[in-house]
């Protein structure tokens, strides 16, 4: 199975594309395809065809999946996108894996 950096509800940066500098949260996943569906980036227009009868066709802006290698979780001490390791912390008898800054080593 594969994985990813990114959690849905992490705050995430997007570093290319003609979305880049877009923030917003993580509102999808994919790991199978290696996506993400960011809200605020990347937006798209689908046509929404009527089903019935007296409901209007429309062309609806909504947000499109990224490849999850075009963001980066934004850090809450550096406010930068950064890059994450893994880091394990004891709490009383149990041992915690937890995401940290590899610049400022913050805990994410």
């Amino acid at each position: 199975m594969e994985k990813l950096h990114v959690k849905t509800g992490d705050t995430v940066v997007v570093i290319s594309g003609n979305s880049k500098g877009t923030r917003g949260k993580v509102v999808a996943t994919s790991p199978s395809e290696k996506k993400v569906i960011v809200e605020g980036a990347n937006i798209v227009s689908k046509h929404k065809k009527a089903r019935r009868q007296g409901e209007n066709s429309a062309i609806v802006k909504t947000e499109g999946a990224l490849y999850a290698s075009k963001v980066q979780v934004v850090c809450p001490s550096c406010d930068k996108g950064v890059r994450t390791k893994v880091a394990y912390k004891t709490e009383g008898d149990k041992t915690v894996k937890v995401r940290v800054c590899c610049k400022c080593g913050a805990e994410i």
